[in-house]
């Protein structure tokens, strides 16, 4: 089995991101010093996230790349030619996490998480991960097998309280996707307020409110060479507990992600 590599608390998010655009945010991303590409077969963008790895020449120990297996691929062959795809458009023999990208009621997660557990066996996959799990989700997956990160929609309009209890008892990491609510957050007079007082951009202020909760991580996308410095700039930005407080204030429940298929959340 692989040695784990530690997944950085910022990373890069990927979706909707295809083509030279992609590959060109990607390898920038890389040279200004992001370490953490977010990536998923469903996204279709592997390849182009494998160009500017290649572009970069950074060692291969340096990166932690995820990649997710969509929901009607879980069966395990399914799930393994999945992963197959994955690594070749990479061009990389292992992932450092692979996640299930949704749950499918109709393949038994002990199927699908047995075949995970294999591939980090046989070195393919560094550790596994899930996504859009509800508590009770992330508790059935950990019967059958450790689960490093779950991955969700979690900004400052979306409190995932008990979500949180239950990734924290359980030693695994919450990334938050839509950690900037689309956009939102660039509007909302509260972090407006707090980014005029640190000199800095309401964006930043979420991502550093999000970066000082135990245990979690953020993948903002950025295109722009503006927005991925904007972003991983955070990493020195620090919020006393009023702040924090005035920013958890702000959660309304507003879910931005809720395909057809997904769970009832609570």
């Amino acid at each position: 089995m692989m040695t784990r590599t530690p997944m950085p608390a910022l990373g890069l998010g990927t979706y909707k991101l295809t083509g030279e655009a992609c590959r060109r945010a990607v390898a920038e991303a890389l040279a200004l010093g992001y370490r953490h590409i977010d990536t998923a077969r469903f996204y279709g963008n592997e390849a182009e996230i494998g160009a500017a790895i290649r572009q970069s020449g950074l060692p291969r120990g340096d990166l932690f790349i995820t990649t997710k297996v969509w929901r009607t691929e879980l069966a395990p062959d399914r799930l393994r030619a999945s992963l197959t795809g994955s690594l070749a458009d990479l061009g990389l023999d292992h992932v450092d996490l692979l996640m299930i990208h949704w749950a499918d009621p109709e393949v038994p997660m002990a199927d699908t998480l047995g075949a995970m557990i294999d591939l980090v066996a046989k070195g393919r996959v560094g550790a596994i991960g899930v996504s859009n799990f509800t508590p009770a989700l992330l508790a059935e997956a950990r019967q059958h097998a450790p689960i490093a990160c779950n991955q969700v929609e979690y900004h400052p309009f979306l409190a995932q309280t008990p979500l949180l209890a239950a990734c924290r008892a359980s030693n695994t990491t919450l990334a938050a996707y839509c950690p900037l609510a689309r956009g939102l957050v660039s509007q909302d007079p509260t972090l407006i307020a707090l980014a005029r007082a640190h000199g800095r951009t309401p964006a930043q202020i979420a991502l550093a409110w999000l970066l000082h909760q135990p245990g979690v991580a953020a993948l903002p996308k950025g295109t722009s060479h503006a927005h991925l410095i904007e972003n991983i700039d955070v990493l020195s930005l620090k919020l006393d507990a009023e702040e924090i407080a005035a920013i958890d204030g702000l959660a309304r429940g507003q879910r931005l992600v809720n395909p057809p298929w997904a769970p009832i959340w609570g």
